[in-house]
């Protein structure tokens, strides 16, 4: 599939980067111990992920690690984030965490134990860094949370997705 980067702009020639009126929410509540994948939202033809965060609503247990977003196939699994992932143990309510960087790194953690800020390197850059994320023909195709732990009382995030379909079909719903 050849890419068109009209794709990502509006009728007036501005990038679509932004917010969207298109968003999937799902909270996960973590109870399992080892490598653990938490299903988000499936998808269906073709979007633009332009935003995807989660804020920790429950506080999260000792030894949450090497977590990281990934797209499934059934058949593959590509990171959205580094394979390695982050560190998240012990972080608080009201703690982000966010792709905002290209896949190849790591999701950033904002922790709330003290007043934090996130900004781009550059200005006018969003803070964000979209993708645009493509259904495996007759495969059920979805995003996943991915993490490593040995401690079962873990807490809870809810996820965020903001998309742009970029095909009739294209959408995200909570799995």
């Amino acid at each position: 599939m050849n890419y068109d980067a009209r794709l990502d702009l509006d009728g007036q020639g501005k990038p679509i980067y932004g917010d969207s009126p298109f968003k999937a929410t799902k909270d996960i509540t973590f109870t399992a111990n080892g490598t653990v994948v938490k299903i988000l939202f499936t998808l269906t033809g073709s979007v633009m992920l332009t935003r995807l965060w989660g804020e920790v609503t429950t506080d999260l247990g000792t030894n949450h690690t090497a977590a990281s977003w990934r797209l499934n196939d059934q058949g593959a699994q590509i990171y959205l984030t580094a394979v390695g992932g982050t560190t998240l143990s012990s972080i608080k309510a009201g703690s982000l965490i966010v792709k905002d960087k290209l896949v190849a790194v790591a999701l950033t953690k904002i922790d709330n134990a003290n007043g934090a800020i996130l900004e781009s390197a550059e200005a006018g850059i969003n803070i964000f860094t979209p993708v645009k994320l493509i259904k495996k023909t007759a495969a059920v195709t979805q995003i996943e949370y991915r993490y490593i732990t040995n401690n079962t009382s873990l807490g809870a995030i809810r996820f965020f997705a903001s998309y742009y379909p970029l095909t009739i079909d294209g959408a995200l719903a909570p799995a």
